[in-house]
């Protein structure tokens, strides 16, 4: 077999706010996508709501390649938006806009998701984040779904950007997660033993009549319909690049890493689902900030020991892989926290500054624009 290419792209979605009130565009002028289009190509796309976008790097062989890439989308969508005085930011959701209020895009495939899916699909005002990492062969792939999906609370963790939904604070550092898994076919993989037995599973799905293809399975980590690759989506979309960068380095570097143990004749032990769904729970509720079951040991452990022993396990896959620098932010983010801490902060400090609840809010829209073009 030979070596899959671990090359990576990344997809980003937008929420497009207003400058003056700092409440989503419900309807962006046209002009506004046809400059995105204008300056980006087929690497811009509207999204299910008109309030946002969603942005895709190409293939690259290293993060900071992709890196450089997705800062340039980004940077293409916000001088877009700020000939219309709008302005675009990274945050799985908006601190205080109100999903009723939302227009969904006129499109054939959300206008039959709207009628599939009923309710849970009009609250979609979220956002996310994948990282797609080339496997080429397809056994391959799905064996490496299978284990590397213990890893993706850890993910979550480092990513969360979504602790406000309509004005209140949830207590949950990933909010996203909870509308998204209302949705079916979402989560965790099931374990499967071989590309043929997928192939088998969303085969019956679409011969049932369930769904159209194996697009319509939105699990945390799968084999894409689309590219010979294995793409994580577990994760927030991270308000800063230099964050997005350490999950992509993370995921890349830890695939690396599933595939050196192979070359040993080992593998990383597969946990049934109930456990890994405790980690990913933890790492919803608390981000960064949490504590997370270190599975081997049966004990709860600060989510910066558990980085650590990711450090150590995949730096050496980093330094062949080019993404030294990107895997050791995640050490960072650890220690300082994530965005949903962030936008905690920047609300309380305008609370103690003397701002009202809304105030506040608007403060915390201004620090996710802020930190959109962050270097």
């Amino acid at each position: 077999m030979d070596r899959p290419s671990l090359t990576l792209g990344i997809e980003e979605e937008y929420l497009v706010v207003d400058r003056e009130t700092r409440d989503l565009v419900r309807s962006p002028d046209p002009g506004f996508l046809e400059r995105c289009s204008e300056a980006l190509g087929d690497r811009v796309t509207p999204e299910y709501l008109q309030c946002q976008v969603e942005v895709g790097t190409r293939p690259h062989a290293s993060v900071p390649e992709a890196i450089e890439e997705l800062t340039a989308l980004r940077r293409a969508v916000a001088e877009a938006a700020e000939a219309f005085g709008y302005a675009p930011i990274a945050a799985s959701t908006h601190p205080f806009a109100k999903w009723r209020e939302q227009t969904h895009t006129r499109k054939a495939r959300y206008d039959a998701l709207r009628e599939d899916l009923g309710h849970p699909v009009r609250r979609m005002l979220i956002c996310g984040c994948h990282v797609h990492v080339g496997i080429e062969d397809d056994d391959l792939r799905i064996d490496l779904m299978n284990q590397a999906a213990y890893f993706l609370p850890h993910l979550l963790a480092m990513s969360c950007s979504s602790p406000f939904w309509e004005g209140e604070d949830t207590g949950l550092a990933s909010y996203r997660l909870t509308v998204f898994d209302a949705l079916p076919r979402t989560g965790l993989p099931d374990p499967l033993a071989s590309w043929s037995e997928y192939r088998r599973l969303t085969e019956h799905l679409v011969a049932s009549g369930c769904i159209e293809d194996a697009t319509r399975i939105w699990w945390d980590v799968r084999p894409s319909d689309k590219f010979p690759t294995l793409e994580q989506r577990v994760t927030d979309v991270c308000s800063r690049v230099r964050d997005a960068a350490a999950v992509a380095a993370v995921w890349q570097s830890l695939l690396g890493f599933l595939l050196r143990l192979r070359t040993r004749n080992q593998r990383w032990r597969v946990y049934p689902a109930t456990l890994v769904n405790e980690n990913r729970w933890r790492a919803q509720r608390y981000g960064a900030g949490a504590k997370l079951v270190d599975h081997g040991r049966q004990r709860l452990a600060p989510y910066a020991d558990l980085v650590e022993e990711i450090l150590e396990l995949t730096l050496p896959d980093a330094e062949t892989l080019g993404c030294r620098a990107e895997l050791l932010h995640a050490r960072r983010i650890a220690a300082e926290g994530d965005s949903a801490a962030r936008q905690r902060a920047a609300y309380a400090g305008a609370r103690e500054a003397g701002a009202d609840h809304q105030e506040a809010l608007g403060k915390v829209v201004d620090g996710l624009i802020a930190e959109f073009l962050e270097a």
